[in-house]
């Protein structure tokens, strides 16, 4: 049976499914209830200075984007840190460390950015028994405002500047987590390696606005008919996340830097692919939030099923093993063909691969006056766009024509690996030669 515990910097847990720091983990009462119901880990909901508490807004907080079946994609949450005394916060995450001493408890910080409030805050934190702690670089909205969150984590030098603080005044393990709203997730990564950081996470949220009331012509949630750009997060930031797990892992500057992945972690599958892109674990928000701390026991059988089906016995044997195969569009195979091929028993006659390609692509699929659908392969360029529209799953398969034979579209044989770097059409390529 596939063995589910994870070492993540020396955090164990018993599983890598963690809550990230949000409101389901913004008290005792909460985290309590989530080891409970079987999650392995916790980042405590974001810390700030002592001090008058954060002022939270008393109106709606969340916006939400939805499927056609009102499958809740995305939410955009204009919360702020904890707007909780920090003493009872602290003394709150002491009681629960002792008890659930298996578990993992990771604490968010968010500080001014100077020196003193850093090495004020850190021994308060260390004298919890806290597993480690996360610097919070990634809120894009209210506390950028006030020079932190992302207004930190946009500047590569502050990220490394922090850091190094951290590392100076706290000797348990230092996480910084990654704003989006970047140009380039790489360069903030750099510097939090260069800083000294065990590991980073991503993503935090998205700047967004995700809605507009058209009666009061004002974005949603609306405090007193006017809105505010928030944080966005859910399944529908996951291919970004994603992505941005992918460039951190393959960058040669911060290849081996753990990372814990965030965005959009729904279920065991999504947590997969993660960890396959090279995330030690996962931290999941939105999908706690809309069905309850008890998601996580499906994921964790889902998960622990799947290993056994692929013969995996611990989570550290498949992490970062889809990395390599990330890479650059100029490397893909230019000779790699494929043509689209239709399952007619499985077709239900609806037409939509009909009317997308002829439409909006190449084409390239018939139909009879009896709605039978067929592909013409001299005109089908693999687009892939049948597929993703077929509402039936794999009645529209993707089959790989062989190395030698020809392609009715080109008329050109099938050769071997060649990419754009190589490639006649290629100006720099010709130049080179």
């Amino acid at each position: 049976m596939a063995d589910l515990t994870s070492n993540f910097l020396g955090i164990k847990s018993p599983n890598p499914f963690w809550l990230a720091s949000a409101p389901p983990t913004d008290k005792e009462y909460n985290v309590r209830r989530a080891y409970e119901a079987g999650w392995g880990g916790v980042v405590w909901k974001t810390l700030g200075s002592e001090g008058p508490p954060v002022v939270n807004v008393n109106g709606p907080r969340y916006g939400a984007i939805y499927g056609a079946d009102r499958r809740l994609l995305g939410l955009n949450n204009i919360e702020l840190i904890t707007d909780r005394p920090l003493q009872t916060n602290l003394e709150e995450i002491t009681r629960v460390k002792k008890d659930y001493p298996d578990r993992a408890l990771v604490v968010s910080i968010m500080v001014p950015c100077d020196e003193e409030s850093w090495k004020a805050i850190l021994p308060l934190v260390e004298e919890t028994g806290a597993d480690g702690i996360e610097l919070n670089f990634g809120c894009p909205h209210g506390m950028a405002e006030r020079g932190m969150g992302s207004a930190v984590g946009q500047v590569p030098e502050y990220i490394q500047m922090v850091t190094e603080w951290c590392k100076k005044y706290y000797s348990k393990p230092v996480i910084v987590k990654l704003t989006p709203n970047i140009t380039d997730i790489r360069n903030p990564a750099r510097a939090a390696k260069a800083g000294g950081a065990d590991a980073v996470s991503l993503i935090n949220t998205i700047n967004s606005i995700t809605s507009v009331d058209l009666d009061l012509m004002a974005p949603q949630p609306t405090i007193g008919g006017k809105g505010s750009h928030g944080g966005y997060c859910g399944p529908a930031v996951k291919p970004i996340a994603m992505n941005m797990v992918a460039e951190i892992a393959r960058d040669p500057q911060t290849h081996g830097l753990p990372i814990s992945g965030i965005g959009g972690v729904t279920t065991w599958r999504d947590a997969a692919e993660f960890m396959a892109l090279g995330a030690g674990n996962v931290q999941v928000c939105t999908a706690a939030m809309t069905y309850g701390f008890k998601v996580v026991q499906e994921m964790i059988s889902g998960l622990s099923q799947w290993m056994d089906e692929k013969g995996y016995t611990s989570v550290d044997q498949f992490v970062g093993m889809a990395t390599p195969n990330v890479t650059d569009w100029q490397y893909l195979d230019l000779n790699y063909v494929t043509k689209a091929k239709i399952d007619q028993d499985a077709c239900i006659k609806c037409g939509r691969c009909y009317i997308a390609c002829e439409d909006t692509s190449h084409q390239a699929i018939l139909m009879s006056e009896d709605r039978v659908f067929e592909v013409n392969d001299s005109e089908c360029v693999a687009c892939n766009l049948c597929v993703d529209v077929c509402p039936v799953e794999n009645c529209i398969t993707m089959v790989e024509l062989p190395k030698g034979e020809v392609d009715p579209r080109t008329g050109q044989t099938r050769g071997d690996y060649a990419n754009w770097t190589t490639h006649l059409n290629n100006p720099s390529a010709q130049a080179a030669e």
